[in-house]
């Protein structure tokens, strides 16, 4: 069964077109990109599956459930759980205190406890800085930190939004190893990325997406080896 199954979506901005006739899925322990140019719809994408925003057609279908409609606060509570672009941790509190927060709506507190375990060792620079302010952290840190959160509520599917966005290319690299890591103990991604080098490096298959339509979809080998994802996308060269 498929984790996710976007299915003919429309979204407007008023007079705004973002999304037409969206469609696409993400299989149980899948990571798929979903690749575009600024403004083509992809953050759009994730709003929509994760209830921040109301689609005015389609479907979207989360582990056989339809979810058009239901609340934002709703869905993380089925394990879909979205990290938006721009990290957006708690600046003022610690580090550990941050990742509590992300099990606010588990009731088991000797499970958050577990979760949050379990994000120190998969992040450990966040153990070591559990007491620090979650503002005075790098760029890479933080994006850690909001990965680690979300990872406290339990996904069973993550929606990452541009992880890798103003990160040196060796944070970049140590983010995507994070997401493989996430995506081999289960969870299935669905990673919204700029650079999509990087994000077809980890990826089972991947969109391109353009004017908020499906354009090209494929293996993401198949993606990296494709002329137009390469010109447009990796620097004119393929692979």
């Amino acid at each position: 069964m498929a984790a996710l199954e976007i299915d003919g979506l429309d979204v407007h901005y008023g007079g705004v077109h973002a999304l037409r006739g969206l469609s696409l899925t993400v299989g149980e322990g899948e990571v798929v990109a979903l690749l575009g140019n600024n403004g083509a719809g992809k953050t759009t994408t994730l709003s929509a599956v994760s209830g921040l925003v109301r689609p005015s057609a389609g479907r979207i279908t989360y582990e056989g459930r339809d979810i058009i409609g239901a609340k934002a606060s709703a869905i993380v509570r089925l394990g879909l759980v979205h990290v938006p672009e721009g990290r957006r941790v708690f600046s003022t509190l610690s580090v550990h205190d941050n990742l509590l927060l992300g099990g606010y709506a588990v009731r088991d507190q000797a499970e958050v406890k577990r979760r949050i375990d379990r994000v120190y060792g998969l992040l450990p620079r966040l153990a070591e800085r559990a007491g620090q302010q979650g503002g005075t952290l790098s760029g890479g840190e933080q994006q850690m930190l909001a990965i680690g959160r979300a990872l406290v509520t339990g996904p069973r599917l993550l929606l990452l939004d541009e992880p890798s966005m103003g990160l040196a290319p060796l944070v970049v690299a140590a983010v995507m190893d994070v997401i493989r890591e996430i995506n081999a103990e289960g969870t299935a991604v669905l990673l919204v990325e700029q650079n999509a080098r990087a994000a077809l490096k980890i990826a089972h298959r991947g969109y391109v997406i353009e004017n908020g339509a499906c354009v090209l979809t494929g293996t993401a080998a198949d993606l990296r080896d494709d002329a137009r994802v390469a010109e447009a996308y990796l620097g004119g060269t393929a692979r």
